[in-house]
This record gives structure tokens, C-alpha cells and sequence, in this order.
């Protein structure tokens, strides 16, 4: 894989192998551990492209979790006029730092087919006669 276009968190992340970058929270992630991305965007080998619609299918990126936490904390004010309205808030966005560690697509499965007789049976019917 020379890189690829992910989604997660509701965003899209152009990833290369060993790039290291910031995403939304991922809640079954664990630091050290592994994460597979399945939500594969495009998909890019160097010598072909491969464009999903949406996703490209087979397709997973691999990752290791490296840190977990929460980013610079935002002031929120509010305030309305003549009435001594003043509220003063805080928050502090969760995020998971993620290294790649590379892609891979799945090789389409080739299947043999094998010819198959149609068999034709005959049905016997027989009429009923109403008696008088």
C-alpha cells in the first residue's frame, strides 16, 4: 500500500504506512494495541488506484493504538446583556493518536463452476369425471 483514504469518526484520513495522526475517540481501542480500519475509502499501490463506492471492498488498514487522551480545553462564554447572564464553560475533545502500520486488499477468490444437469421430470395427471 503506498496510501489510502480512510473513514472514521464520521471524517475521511489520507493514511501511509508509518504515518502517525490524531482521530476522534475510538471507544474499543486500547493503547498498544491493534485496530483494523474496514471503511476503505481508496486504495493505492503505486502503480493502480483502486476507488470504492463507497468503500472499497475487502480492503482493511491496520494500525497500532500509541496514545489516548483528550485535547486542549476550549472556553465556551455566554452572555446576554442587562439581565447579568454570564455562563462560562469548558471541554476538552477525547482523541486516539494512531500509527499505521500498512494495508492490504483481498484477493478476489477464483471459483470453478461446475456444469450442472437439468434434470426434467414428467408429471402424470389424471382427469376426474364428475358422475350424474
Amino acid at each position: 500500500m503506498n496510501f489510502a483514504v480512510i473513514e472514521t469518526g464520521g471524517k475521511q484520513y489520507v493514511v501511509a504506512p508509518g504515518a502517525s495522526l490524531s482521530v476522534e475517540k475510538l471507544p474499543k481501542a486500547k493503547e498498544g494495541g491493534k485496530i483494523t480500519f474496514d471503511k476503505v475509502l481508496l486504495l493505492s499501490d503505486g502503480k493502480s488506484v483502486k476507488v470504492g463506492a463507497p468503500y472499497v471492498s475487502g480492503a482493511k488498514v491496520e494500525a497500532e493504538v500509541t496514545e489516548m487522551g483528550r485535547g486542549k480545553k476550549v472556553t465556551v462564554l455566554k452572555y446576554k446583556r442587562k439581565v447579568r447572564y454570564r455562563v462560562k464553560k469548558g471541554h476538552r475533545q477525547p482523541f486516539t493518536k494512531i500509527k499505521v502500520a500498512g494495508g492490504k486488499e483481498a484477493k478476489p477468490k477464483t471459483t470453478t463452476k461446475k456444469a450442472t444437469t437439468k434434470k426434467t421430470t414428467t408429471k402424470k395427471t389424471t382427469k376426474k369425471v364428475a358422475k350424474k
